[in-house]
């Protein structure tokens, strides 16, 4: 801090930002709760935002912000730069698990970041509830308490029934104090990107945490890879704001890109900016696992609803490619509901859509049906990982029936009813049946070469339910890709 009085005066003290971590099902999540149900009731608590991923609490009339940081693995990035914008954190201990694997990744990130924290162990309800073992555990980690050899204070808690959570509000608030945390509202405001989206309806929305100056509406806002001018401006809880200082949440909105989460944000004059949003383009193909770029196994096109939740995705899919040895590539990946364009993307790329917190919209669901285009989506990102984890294994999706290959082309002025000749390879091969294209390399290599819906059968002047293997038959198809003699058309169910 500094000497000089004058600069002293200028400073005023600000909120303490708290982030909590801990290993997964250790209660992390049911604290927060309490805590915002307690403490924010009074302020509309249930109309909080969730897209801002922090929130303010008052415990004895001052003000506490709180981050929250998900508990997945596959979000490891996102906690750590929750460690990076906080002052202090609370990490969550279950007494009757002692430290797990996500505890031991907390403690680095705490001591990676210099982050000081308290200790909150958890259940202490529970009959099998050991304080001791966790106690115990955490000098294995190197996290010694205080009366154990250390000066890091602890409370004993139940996150479920709130018994010990205000005494570990005042340790927070005392452990505040302790680093005399200040700001200077005459400053320029800068701060942290929490969170980037892609709202259907009022556009790209990004979340943020002022640490320092205020923050007004009409400012001039940047990061290293997006700027623009804060048209709205709102609190955690939603409400219009023309102004908030340190250590508030913000909900920005007029950015003319989406800028990447984790980075420090400032207001005034233009900074060398990059412009490297986090959307990627087609052109932007990479590979995770054992596959190649090329003849991969398996083509995904990546969606999310927000910029921290594509990242997550895309790191729980590579864990999928590398410990199967499979080869995965990402032909795209934004932020943002699931559109046509995007289904059109996938059938010229020949690649299944994986969608996370998000939705399909309508004219791009029929689409896709209409094509036999397979799109994964959940809100939960265990389940996505199993949905891909069996299509690598080849357990998900339209099995392949039937093999058609092509002997002749007819008519093909329109794409949507191209008229093919051929022949029944293997199988059966029905009408209103989905089916990818495969096409031979020079090499003599089979590769996909789109894919589309059968929309009739022929033989001669008659309309066929279908045909068995041997039969030489007309089809009427409808596919973006243009047939050619010599392909073969893989029909599923």
């Amino acid at each position: 801090m500094s000497n000089d009085p004058q600069k002293n005066a200028e400073k005023k003290q600000r909120p303490p930002i708290v982030v909590v971590m801990g290993h997964v099902d250790h209660g992390k999540t049911t604290l927060l709760d309490h805590i915002r149900k307690a403490s924010v009731a009074a302020r509309e608590a249930g109309g909080i935002t969730q897209a801002v991923g922090a929130y303010e609490i008052v415990r004895n009339g001052r003000k506490i912000t709180f981050i929250d940081t998900p508990g997945h693995e596959a979000f490891s990035a996102m906690r750590s730069r929750g460690a990076q914008a906080a002052d202090l954190a609370i990490l969550v201990v279950a007494a009757d698990e002692g430290v797990k694997p996500q505890t031991k990744e907390a403690i680095k990130i705490l001591e990676d970041t210099k982050t000081p924290f308290v200790v909150a162990i958890n259940k202490i309800d529970k009959t099998n509830g050991n304080i001791d073992k966790a106690k115990n555990d955490l000098m294995g980690a190197s996290v010694f308490l205080e009366g154990y050899g250390g000066s890091v204070s602890y409370q004993g808690i139940s996150a479920k029934s709130g018994d010990g959570v205000d005494a570990l509000l005042d340790l927070v608030l005392l452990a505040a104090d302790m680093e005399d945390l200040s700001y200077d509202p005459t400053a320029p405001a800068s701060g942290y990107i929490l969170e980037a989206r892609r709202d259907p309806r009022r556009g790209l929305e990004v979340s943020a945490i002022v640490k320092n100056g205020t923050l007004r509406r009409g400012d001039k806002i940047q990061t290293q890879s997006a700027e623009g001018k804060v048209k709205i401006l709102e609190d955690f809880l939603g409400h219009v704001a023309d102004s908030l200082e340190p250590s508030a949440p913000a909900i920005v909105i007029g950015f003319e890109n989406l800028p990447v989460i984790g980075e420090e944000f400032s207001v005034g004059e233009s900074i060398n900016c990059k412009h490297s949003s986090v959307t990627k383009g087609i052109s932007d193909v990479w590979k995770v696992g054992g596959g190649k770029a090329n003849g991969q196994e398996l083509n995904l096109l990546l969606k999310a609803s927000d910029a921290g939740s594509l990242e997550a995705l895309a790191a729980v899919l590579s864990g999928i490619g590398e410990k199967d040895q499979k080869g995965i590539a990402i032909v795209d990946k934004s932020v943002g509901d699931i559109t046509d364009s995007d289904v059109k993307t996938a059938l010229a790329t020949g690649a299944t859509i994986v969608g996370f917190k998000n939705r399909v919209e309508k004219g791009a669901q029929n689409f896709a049906e209409a094509q036999g285009l397979a799109i994964v989506t959940s809100k939960i990102v265990y389940e996505i990982a199993d949905a891909v984890a069996e299509f690598l294994a080849g357990k998900r999706g339209p099995q392949a029936v039937g093999k058609f290959e092509i002997l002749a082309v007819f008519n093909q002025e329109k794409l949507d009813k191209q008229l093919v000749g051929g022949r029944v390879m293997e199988g059966i091969i029905r009408g209103k049946a989905s089916f990818d294209m495969l096409r031979k390399t020079e090499s003599g290599a089979e590769e996909p070469a789109g894919s589309g819906k059968i929309l009739s059968l022929r033989e001669k002047k008659s309309e066929l339910t279908q045909a068995e293997k041997g039969k030489e038959i007309g089809v009427l198809v409808n596919s973006p890709a243009t047939i050619k003699i010599g392909d073969v058309l893989v029909v599923k169910k």
